[in-house]
């Protein structure tokens, strides 16, 4: 596995940029919090990790970062009220879509698995290897949904409404997970064809 480090680092260096610039006047300081939350545990365990000598490529790591930076920011204006106007316009779609864009990139996280499960040579089924990772991807969708609806259920009325972003849509949970798996399966592919898979036996 190739050195990450300073690329890691940049990638860090980054979010901490966005996290100063976005930690002043969010539009609402609880869901911020909340939001945050699963930012911070995820890159704990990036870190963490890394510290453990369990690494990634470049690729992976950048992948990765695409939802701890849309998490972010969707941190800062509540997901439902990102200024996303222009592509809503644009597919004359009825709704801000930014939160479907950020569980698609949840299943960006498909392609580190499935690089760990390759480098250290724990699957060599190619079926298995290819839909191992989607699973955990949609295993990890449906318990944050479970996660959503119970803080919803406990939190203040307008804080739970914030925090799930559904927007009106009854179907939001379900259209979620769904995104979650698409962006498992389009990662997983990236990886079999980066890494050559389908030409190795």
């Amino acid at each position: 596995m190739e050195k990450t480090g300073k690329f890691l680092a940049g990638l860090l260096g980054v979010y901490a940029i966005l996290f100063v610039a976005l930690a002043i006047s969010p539009i609402d300081r609880t869901t911020w919090v909340v939001e945050n939350i699963t930012v911070w545990i995820i890159l704990s365990a990036i870190v963490i990790l890394y510290w453990r000598n369990i690494r990634f490529s470049k690729i992976a790591y950048a992948l990765m970062f695409v939802l701890i930076y849309l998490h972010t920011i969707g941190g800062h204006y509540t997901f439902a009220l990102v200024p996303f106007s222009w592509v809503t316009d644009f597919f004359g779609f009825s709704r801000n879509h930014f939160d479907r864009l950020a569980h698609f990139s949840v299943g960006f996280y498909a392609f580190a698995i499935a690089e760990w499960l390759w480098s250290k040579k724990l699957v060599n089924n190619k079926f298995l290897l290819f839909t191992y990772p989607i699973f955990v991807i949609a295993t990890v969708a449906m318990s944050y949904e479970l996660i959503e609806w119970i803080y919803a259920d406990l939190a203040n009325p307008e804080a739970g409404i914030a925090y799930l972003g559904s927007q009106g849509d009854i179907w939001d949970a379900q259209k979620d997970m769904l995104m979650d798996t698409l962006g498992a399966i389009v990662a997983t592919l990236i990886f079999f064809w980066s890494h050559h898979v389908w030409k190795n036996k």
